[in-house]
């Protein structure tokens, strides 16, 4: 993830940069879901054989920290869907793991919101766009107003809550109101998707390059604005690293004093670090470097997480810095900054985890 705003301000206001030195574990808890998103990775529906079960992922546990994962995501399908899901998280948060929940907000209530913010130190909820697209892009007529109203309800029980957004050729149009609406609704945090050719995802097309450029434009464009102005909403993208390259740019230009500081920072950043920093365990107790990925490196029921993660040739490619790739991410300059971007849009291409990501737009 690339927090665009977080990186600006620690070099104009001279702050030393956050050091993140374990691992973020996305844990796919349950594919079963109360939506047909267009988009989804996981491809989640009412499919549920092989599901991890309760005692195997308690069992599971202890594994975390000996792999020195310090922030689990609990995902799914929809992860409120598991009635075991606040044990769950309290157990992991026991062994001193921070807890997200990743959610598409339609079963926070009333009943369930003091549990959540027991639980979970952090939630994201996503929300596509304007109502009838959210509506449409995720399957459900009134999802919009239902996640809306579970972060108007997570803000006023002061539980630390982002806007999470997928942007695609459906939802682009969006993008604007997306911004006004973090800013009207006082949301502290806005996370930008990009595109990832996976599951049902594989079905859309991609954005044309100008577009993208046009819709990264705003979104640093917003960033800069939030920190000049001192405006408490942190924007962060995820899954196009190119990101990076194109933000180093635009700092460059505004303040070329501070741009190799600026260089520095994001290269102790280190781009996509998907299989060292990331990895994904799904809800049948597969690995994968992230979400997105088309193959699994192991499974936990068969052998330790750090045995897998030692094992496999496709983690040690990933992990090599900066990576050694094809294609013109072979001779880019920038590669130290951006590690590749994404290896399972190259994959789903080219048929090839090495290949250059087709969605950079530099």
């Amino acid at each position: 993830m690339l927090r665009i705003t977080e990186y600006i301000r620690e070099v104009l206001e001279g702050k030393k940069a956050r050091t993140f030195n374990g691992r973020v574990l996305i844990w796919n808890l349950t594919n079963r879901c109360n939506l047909n998103c267009q988009h989804c990775y996981s491809s989640a529906n009412q499919f549920v054989d092989g599901e991890l079960t309760y005692d195997e992922i308690i069992n599971f546990i202890p594994q975390l920290k000996q792999n020195n994962i310090k922030i689990v995501i609990l995902s799914g399908g929809e992860p409120l869907l598991r009635k075991d899901l606040f044990d769950i998280a309290y157990r992991i948060k026991e062994e001193g793991i921070i807890t997200y929940l990743s959610t598409n907000g339609l079963l926070i209530n009333h009943q369930n919101i003091g549990k959540i913010k027991e639980n979970f130190n952090y939630v994201g909820i996503s929300i596509d766009g304007k109502k009838e697209i959210h509506d449409f892009f995720r399957g459900k007529k009134g999802a919009y107003e239902k996640s809306l109203s579970a972060i108007r309800l997570c803000l006023e029980h002061k539980l630390k809550v982002g806007l999470r957004f997928t942007l695609t050729p459906d939802t682009y149009s969006s993008l604007k109101f997306i911004f006004h609406l973090t800013e009207q609704e006082n949301i502290p945090k806005i996370y930008i998707s990009h595109l990832v050719y996976s599951g049902r995802g594989q079905n859309l097309s991609e954005l044309l390059k100008d577009f993208y450029k046009k819709a990264v434009d705003l979104i640093i464009e917003k960033s800069f604005f939030y920190v000049e102005n001192k405006i408490p909403i942190d924007v962060v993208t995820g899954n196009n690293e190119a990101d990076a390259v194109y933000l180093y740019q635009k700092f460059k230009e505004r303040y070329p004093t501070k741009a190799q500081e600026f260089y520095d920072r994001l290269k102790r950043w280190g781009g996509n670090r998907s299989g060292d920093k990331i990895l994904n365990i799904d809800y049948q107790g597969n690995v994968k470097p992230d979400t997105f990925y088309h193959h699994s490196v192991g499974n936990i029921r068969e052998k330790p997480l750090k045995q897998i993660l030692e094992e496999s040739k496709l983690i040690k490619m990933l992990n090599h810095y900066p990576r050694v790739l094809d294609g013109k991410c072979s001779k880019c300059r920038y590669i130290e900054i951006c590690n590749g971007s994404s290896r399972p849009r190259a994959f789903f291409t080219y048929g090839n985890y090495k290949s250059e990501d087709p969605a950079c737009y530099i």
